[in-house]
């Protein structure tokens, strides 16, 4: 038969035993945290990343040289940028459709004024854990509140517009005859 000091001494095992489980119980927790935030951060700079080759890809397809005759657009859909329908061979902008890294899904895509795609964006609402030292093309990423602000995107108005001559300026002549006195 057990003495009353043997069963003292089993309690204080016990009470150790449970100590221990919550300890690590906390540190657990800690772990999953920090887990959870590198996740984060990692999936930040994949979206960096893949918006903007979506954004140099939508750049390329409109400054690209076009054949004679064919207007400069946005392109209509993701898969005009992994081939380009107005070439007869094969014109690759973006070399695969990335899913949105933050979501896993499909992006939210961003239309022009002629309703081609000039941008995308993330359909996440999660707040950013990067606030500052962005690359200089983005840094109006610094006062998004959410993923889905931030949005890569190419002006394709500014560079319609800048290509155009000012006004009053003549454009330079194609043909080298002189011109007659």
């Amino acid at each position: 038969m057990p003495t009353g000091r043997t069963l003292r001494q089993r309690g204080f095992s016990l009470l150790g035993l449970l100590f221990v489980v919550a300890g690590l119980g906390v540190g657990m927790a800690a772990l999953g945290t920090m887990w959870h935030t590198a996740a984060q951060r990692e999936k930040e700079r994949e979206l960096l990343f893949v918006g903007d080759q979506y954004a140099r890809a939508i750049e390329s397809f409109w400054y690209v040289p076009l054949p004679v005759g064919t207007p400069r657009r946005l392109p209509k859909n993701i898969t005009e940028l992994l081939a380009d329908p107005r070439f007869p061979g094969t014109v690759r902008h973006l070399r695969r459709a990335w899913p949105d890294p933050m979501t896993g899904g499909a992006w939210v895509l961003i239309r022009g004024a002629d309703g081609g795609i000039a941008g995308v964006a993330s359909a996440s609402d999660d707040t950013p854990f990067k606030q500052a030292n962005f690359p200089a093309r983005y840094a109006r990423f610094e006062a998004a509140q959410r993923y889905r602000d931030w949005e890569f995107s190419f002006d394709a108005e500014n560079a319609a517009a800048a290509a155009r001559p000012a006004p009053g300026v003549v454009a330079p002549q194609s043909d080298a005859t002189p011109l007659a006195p």
